[in-house]
């Protein structure tokens, strides 16, 4: 158990790590490309990655029983979910967005209670919400600037359409192949938002410079395939609000290393923030470690 528990804590914070620097990494590429062709070509990308690397076990994918399944999934996970959130990082600055976008965790949690079953204790709600209002106090500062409502919508329909995506891959976990499941779904999903871009964008509107490269390269390789099939692995062993609970680090990762690499400052709304993170992931965990150890003694 204590091995799993190191290896599941490794894979969290490797998962962190990657999300929280995707959010500066995506918002300095987009000026040099159309935000549909961008999405598209990552998830494209990222996904036929990780299918080279799956091909040995094609025959897990069992196509003709459970394409229903994988076209569900990139509706949810890919198509939505990355084109809403490429779109909507034109209208908001990263910080601000990313704090709508992290309201997913909380309705991840409401979701695994109400379709899952899993317990919902008033401790672990307090928690979830806790760290959701730490992340809103870590971007204030950009609630006072290039506020759009538009904005504010995509990112509220990227949480839900997120938190839907997670719900699902966990409700069909045992039909499908959780790495077939990422793959496919990347698939289908980016050759959508490719169609979709190249009806209503250009490709010639692309500046394909080292930025615009980095970006595509970055989340292609790191921010799909390794992220994901980190979190959907993460999600299928444990609670899914519980895992859920610790994206809520990812913004707060995204703001330090703005201040390494993009020189901006740290704040006391930071700490206030990071303080309020830190309560939220031990109110969500508590009353799993304390039933961890019921068990280990029975």
């Amino acid at each position: 158990m204590s091995k799993f528990v190191t290896k599941s804590n490794m894979a969290l914070l490797v998962l962190i790590l990657v999300w929280g620097a995707s959010w500066p990494i995506y918002k300095l590429a987009l000026p040099y490309t159309p935000p549909l062709l961008f999405a598209g070509m990552r998830a494209t990308i990222g996904g036929l990655l990780l299918g080279i690397l799956l091909w040995k076990r094609r025959d897990l994918i069992n196509l003709r029983k459970n394409w229903r399944l994988y076209c569900i999934s990139a509706l949810f996970n890919t198509i939505l979910f990355f084109g809403i959130q490429t779109i909507g990082l034109n209208y908001l600055p990263g910080g601000l967005f990313s704090v709508l976008v992290y309201f997913q965790p909380v309705l991840l949690g409401l979701f695994a209670w109400f379709w899952l079953g899993e317990i919902m204790t008033p401790i672990k709600i307090t928690g979830l919400l806790l760290g959701f209002i730490g992340i809103f106090i870590v971007s204030l500062d950009g609630l006072t600037y290039h506020v759009s409502i538009i904005g504010v919508v995509l990112g509220l329909i990227t949480a839900v359409c997120w938190a839907f995506g997670v719900i699902y891959v966990k409700r069909v976990s045992n039909q499908v192949d959780a790495f077939w499941m990422v793959s496919l779904q990347c698939i289908i999903g980016g050759l959508v938002l490719l169609g979709t871009g190249t009806i209503f964008e250009s490709w010639t509107a692309i500046q394909w410079n080292s930025t615009y490269l980095f970006g595509l390269s970055y989340g292609g390789i790191f921010g799909i395939p390794l992220a994901y099939i980190i979190y959907y692995k993460l999600i299928n062993e444990g609670e899914a609000s519980k895992v859920g609970s610790f994206t809520f680090l990812v913004p707060i990762i995204a703001v330090f290393i703005g201040v390494a690499f993009l020189d901006e400052p740290i704040t006391h709304l930071l700490i206030i923030g990071l303080v309020l993170v830190g309560i939220s992931i031990f109110l969500v965990n508590y009353r799993s470690k304390k039933k961890l150890i019921k068990y280990k003694k029975d």
